[in-house]
């Protein structure tokens, strides 16, 4: 399991060098940062500083250079640098300093803050989201497909097929537009929830956050409905399958209850494409649901992300794609890690 680990962290930091290639291709290599930062009044000394600070003086290799230094965990600075970026972790050294860090993704153009300060404001609230929604579209796309594949040809099965099929279809931001509507608008005497709002809300008096779960459920339920789909048609397929092999009819043969038959012998060997979508579909949740934080106004790194968009702050955007890619290849390491547990089958070498 060791040598798998490190062949899996060694593709996954070589699709990470190929995020950041891009990622700075698409935003530093092109454009004028300093123009953004100071706006059209900024005189021409002020903008020769600030191309100098964020080393836009330099060729464009070197700027790649000193970006990849930035938000390597294991990067050189000088104590001068360390000192004016603020920079976090264990450093060694003389003028020239070695050490450990957490990745430096450099200050948002708009508030001057660390974009690693921003976007862990905001993971708080995607990593809520993201659960709340995994959780549902686990559990109800799970019993759903056992249901559909046990009642094959049944009407169970054939509305089941149909939901998943309706879900899967649907954008998530129609359907973001469509539940907030129905259930925060025409329905809101009825069920109580606003059209929008974040995790937490602010005392007018006393100023202290207090949290309001209440505006979780729209944005959960929009954002679980096409994994829930998945995981649905996935586990149903999955168990037809594996309700046909020999090892089933044998299991039957020696006197086991139908429940314990899909439960411990079938379901456990059918899960494994499920888990590949569970998996799958979470690091994209967790990484970010843009459209549907942004409707709901839910204070996720997706909002922040589509916020920052529209005022060209740069160094947030790329922070929230490397957060991303760093997600996913996380999560696919996580996942293959997972699949020798859950199914003996799996042989790791």
């Amino acid at each position: 399991m060791f040598h798998l680990l490190i062949k899996k962290l060694a593709y996954g930091v070589l699709v990470l060098f190929g995020v950041v290639v891009v990622v700075f291709l698409v935003f530093q290599a092109f454009g004028d940062p300093a123009r953004m930062v100071l706006g059209q009044s900024g005189d021409k000394q002020t903008m020769d500083n600030i191309r100098k600070e964020l080393h836009l003086d330099q060729p464009k290799w070197k700027q790649f250079v000193l970006y990849v230094n930035d938000i390597s965990p294991l990067s050189i600075y000088t104590k001068e640098e360390i000192d004016e970026k603020n920079l976090r972790g264990f450093f060694v050294g003389g003028d020239k300093k070695i050490g450990i860090k957490i990745p430096y993704l450099r200050r948002s153009y708009q508030t001057k803050k660390q974009v690693t300060d921003v976007l862990m404001e905001a993971l708080p609230g995607t990593i809520m989201l993201a659960c709340a929604a995994m959780f549902l579209a686990i559990i109800a796309g799970i019993f759903l497909g056992i249901i559909a594949a046990v009642k094959q040809n049944t009407w169970m099965d054939t509305s089941s097929v149909f939901a998943s099929v309706i879900g899967i279809s649907a954008p998530s931001f129609f359907m973001a537009i469509v539940i907030a509507y129905l259930f925060g608008l025409v329905l809101h005497d009825y069920t109580g929830l606003s059209l929008t709002g974040s995790w937490f809300n602010i005392d007018s008096v006393t100023g202290q956050k207090y949290l309001t779960l209440q505006n979780l459920i729209l944005p959960a339920l929009t954002l679980g409905i096409r994994p829930l789909s998945i995981i649905t048609q996935l586990t149903r397929s999955s168990m037809l399958d594996t309700l046909n092999q020999d090892y089933i009819r044998t299991a039957y043969a020696k006197g086991l209850s139908k429940r314990d038959v899909i439960v411990h012998h079938a379901l456990r060997n059918a899960i494994n494409p499920v888990l590949t979508a569970i998996t799958g579909w979470f690091a994209e949740l967790l990484a970010g649901a843009f459209f549907v934080e942004y409707i709901f106004g839910w204070k996720g790194i997706g909002k922040v992300t589509v916020d920052a968009l529209e005022k060209l702050d740069y160094p947030v955007v790329m922070g929230s794609v490397l957060l991303a890619a760093t997600i996913f290849v996380l999560m696919n390491i996580f996942a293959d890690l997972l699949y020798g547990i859950i199914d003996p089958r799996v042989k790791m070498k």
